[in-house]
Formats: structure tokens, C-alpha cells, sequence
């Protein structure tokens, strides 16, 4: 048999701290795709955007005495999985994400033509 090629998945993450139920998600999927050896990619963007700020994260709870946010975002990037931020505030109000200081799991910034390239590329695209 021959050997099958890994798959990219992007994950467009847009969920934030105003649904912190749906925060999770994004990244235990990311960290199931990984474990099954694809290369996934989580893009933040929208209010996602927020979750890179520090301190956010770690304060957002999914569910009543669970685990915080950070804790699934850890996970994801524990098994490989690369995590983008949106170079630009996609809403109104919200600091330039450049200006602010970022968690440590932040790998690099991205641009919506490079969000844009990666929707075209890879093999799957979710958005959570």
C-alpha cells in the first residue's frame, strides 16, 4: 500500500469570548486532526482575535467547573498544530492586534490574502 500523503486542515477559528460554549471547539478538533498526523492550521479571526490576548483565554470557561480555554489551545499546539492570528481588527473597537502583547502559542501573524491562499490550498477547511 502505498503511503498516503498528509492532509492540510485550516481552521478558521471566529468564536470568542461572547460565546465562550463554542470556544473549545476549534482546537480539540485541531488536536484530534492532529493526532490522526494531519497538519493543521487554526487562523484566528473576529472575536477569536481576542483569545491571543493574554489573560483571556485562561479566564474563559466552555462549560461550568471545566477546563479554560488555554488548556484546549495547549493541547492543539502540543500535538503541532500551528496557530495564525489575523494581522488586522476585524471589529470595530478592538486594538490592532500588532499593539498588544500575545500568548506564547501565537506562532505568527497572518493576512487575509494569506488566509485567503490557504482556503484554496488545503485539503479541508472548517470554520468553528
Amino acid at each position: 500500500m502505498a503511503e498516503q500523503e498528509q492532509q492540510r486542515v485550516l481552521i478558521l477559528v471566529t468564536s470568542g469570548p461572547s460565546t465562550p460554549a463554542r470556544c473549545a471547539a476549534p482546537f480539540h478538533t485541531a488536536t484530534l486532526l492532529a493526532c490522526l498526523d494531519a497538519e493543521v492550521t487554526l487562523y484566528l479571526t473576529g472575536e477569536a482575535t481576542e483569545l491571543a490576548r493574554p489573560g483571556v483565554a485562561e479566564q474563559l470557561f466552555p462549560e461550568a467547573n471545566g477546563q479554560p480555554v488555554i488548556h484546549f489551545i495547549r493541547q492543539a499546539k502540543q500535538m503541532g498544530a500551528r496557530l495564525l492570528l489575523c494581522r488586522k481588527p476585524p471589529l470595530p473597537g478592538q486594538t490592532k492586534p500588532a499593539d498588544q502583547p500575545l500568548i506564547p502559542e501565537v506562532d505568527d501573524y497572518g493576512s487575509g490574502g494569506e488566509m485567503a491562499a490557504m482556503i484554496l490550498e488545503y485539503e479541508r477547511v472548517l470554520s468553528l
